[in-house]
């Protein structure tokens, strides 16, 4: 008699919006998706289609087929991210994925970013050609399978979806992946099935879920084959249940687990230990995120099981970290746990401080953060506290300064901690992807504020021509009309002639009526000079210089915000100071 094996481990990633919840809502006939924040998953829900279901659904394409698979049990992860963080043993949870991808509208970031994950991981996967049902002229068959669909259609339809196809398959060659609509494979081992959907109607949907138990059953068995012995398994989600208390939804990926058994479980700190009081399992085509019916409770559990646990002390684990049951060997299964528990996450000196509710989301963030070129410098579980917005504060680079918090919650400190440190930015979100966008839009806009600032501390390059017959007075002070050659002038700045010689400071600018702070480069104005006499130290067709501290021309050179005519202005500065001084602004 053949070994029994499990149900493979079916992740679903792809990029925001192309439809991940949708599919599986069809699939399992929720409707999870509408109640995601901004329509985007956010947690990792799992749900069991067992083998009967699929049969029915597929109807007569599985015909005359016999199959071994007991079902399929499917993870909806939070973007592409998940995938790589909830983990098995150091590899990918999943053993099979379906990348999901907007036939309209193509690759997207997170298509690509998922593409890289499944290379990196090796993991054998199926193309979900999503939304067929919005090609102009397409003629709707809820839950039909896309082959009877698409004989239906007329030619011109047939063209464009072919059209769409033939695009999408050049961007999977494009990054190294041979495919072809699954139709039309003829060896599965070399090339990418790429099976047309529509998930908001339910066709192609047959289709896709034969291919996957076809996969697994031809590529999979042995890897598939039931393990006996303890439990082991990831969280995916810690949650306090109304009159539970604390509950753990949990993959169990290999092994048993019993009502009874003592488990070990990951946490911030130490590994947990705790015996199983209840075990709960959602029914076949419900999933434990959101059940729409209540649970069922069982004695025991097998790989692959998604399963909600039960048991006291459990407020200290962690969403994400490895489970494990315990026989005879809880020393071991202890260490084991405390290694695979550990955060790795990359840290810099200098960077930003990022804070989340579970393993997989700050990992998520961090590998976010890391594609948009932010640096972190520190990277911690749990809700936002005082020490949080301290260690913000001390962040060497004012860019730095911020915390970007995904789905917690803000202590009473932290918040007092915030009006005391207002360089401080607290950015909140429980859409991974936004807080990227808001953190970057933040440093953009902080500096800008600050290069603002630090003009108005510097005193910037700038060449003048003393206008001839604009001489509106000639002493007390001095005031005549200039044109600005290049740079910009202030009040306040001090001149100085070609010669070196230093002249008096501009007391005013104006433009006929209007005084002004400053003027730029091209503009004509009437400055106001103490301590000259105009036809002694300055004439009419002079070329005057602002008289910069050698300072400020040190901590200009090299600044980036200089335009051309102010780095050739500061140059010619710096040649005339420096036949008194050879080392000038060096």
């Amino acid at each position: 008699m053949a070994p029994s094996i499990r149900q493979p481990i079916v992740s679903v990633l792809g990029h925001v919006d192309h439809g991940k919840t949708t599919l599986l809502d069809r699939i399992r006939g929720t409707g999870v998706a509408g109640r995601e924040a901004g329509g985007i998953t956010q947690h990792i829900g799992a749900t069991e289609v067992p083998l009967s279901a699929i049969l029915e659904m597929c109807g007569d394409l599985v015909k005359g087929k016999s199959f071994r698979i007991p079902g399929l049990l499917f993870i909806d992860t939070p973007g592409h991210v998940a995938f790589s963080t909830l983990r098995a043993r150091g590899g990918a949870l999943a053993d099979l994925a379906v990348l999901v991808i907007d036939v309209n509208e193509g690759f997207r970031p997170q298509t690509i970013e998922s593409l890289n994950i499944l290379k990196r991981y090796k993991t054998p996967f199926v193309v979900a050609a999503n939304k067929i049902d919005l090609v102009p002229g397409w003629r709707k068959h809820a839950g039909q399978p896309f082959v009877v669909s698409y004989r239906d259609q007329p030619e011109s339809v047939q063209d464009e979806l072919d059209k769409r196809m033939y695009e999408l398959i050049g961007r999977l060659f494009e990054h190294g992946f041979s495919a072809e609509r699954y139709d039309r494979v003829a060896d599965f081992t070399t090339n990418i099935a790429v099976v047309p959907v529509s998930a908001k109607f339910g066709e192609g949907v047959p289709d896709l879920l034969l291919t996957l138990i076809g996969l697994a059953q031809r590529f999979l068995e042995s890897q598939l084959a039931a393990t006996e012995g303890p439990a082991v398994g990831t969280i995916l989600e810690v949650k306090e249940e109304k009159g539970l208390g604390t509950t753990l939804d949990t993959i169990v990926y290999q092994g048993t687990l019993s009502k009874g058994d003592t488990i070990v479980f990951g946490t911030t700190g130490k590994p947990g230990t705790t015996k199983v009081k209840a075990l709960l399992k959602p029914k076949p085509l419900d999933e434990i995120r959101d059940p729409q019916e209540r649970f069922d409770s069982v004695p025991s559990v097998s790989a692959a099981a998604g399963v909600k646990i039960l048991g006291s002390g459990l407020e200290r684990a962690v969403a994400g970290a490895p489970l494990r049951a315990a026989k005879d060997d809880l020393a071991d299964a202890i260490e084991e746990v405390a290694k695979e528990s550990q955060v790795h996450i990359e840290t810099q000196d200098d960077g930003i401080l990022v804070k989340a509710d579970a393993i997989g989301s700050l990992e998520g963030l961090a590998y976010e953060s890391k594609q948009a070129g932010i640096p972190i410098k520190f990277a911690r579980l749990g809700p936002v506290s005082r020490r949080d917005v301290t260690d913000a504060a001390t962040v060497k680079n004012p860019l730095h300064r911020a915390i970007l918090a995904f789905n917690l919650e803000i202590l009473p400190d932290a918040k007092i901690a915030l009006q005391e440190h207002d360089d401080v930015k607290l950015l909140e979100s429980d859409i991974i992807y936004r807080l990227i966008e808001d953190y970057t839009a933040w440093r953009d806009e902080r500096k800008r504020q600050l290069e603002e600032a630090s003009r108005k501390e510097i005193a910037y390059p700038a060449k003048l021509l003393f206008l001839p017959d604009h001489i509106f007075r000639t002493s007390k002070p001095a005031i005549f009309g200039v044109r600005v050659l290049g740079g910009r002038i202030r009040t306040g700045e001090s001149l100085v002639r070609r010669d070196g010689r230093t002249l008096g400071r501009i007391k005013a600018i104006r433009s006929g009526e209007k005084s002004l702070d400053g003027a730029s480069a091209g503009q004509e104005v009437a400055i106001s000079v103490d301590g000259v006499t105009i036809g002694r130290q300055i004439e009419p067709g002079d070329v005057l210089y602002v008289d910069l501290p050698e300072a400020d021309a040190r901590a200009l050179r090299g600044r980036k915000d200089l335009n051309p005519d102010e780095v050739a202005v500061l140059e010619e500065l710096a040649t005339i100071k420096r036949k008194e001084d050879p080392f000038w602004g060096m």
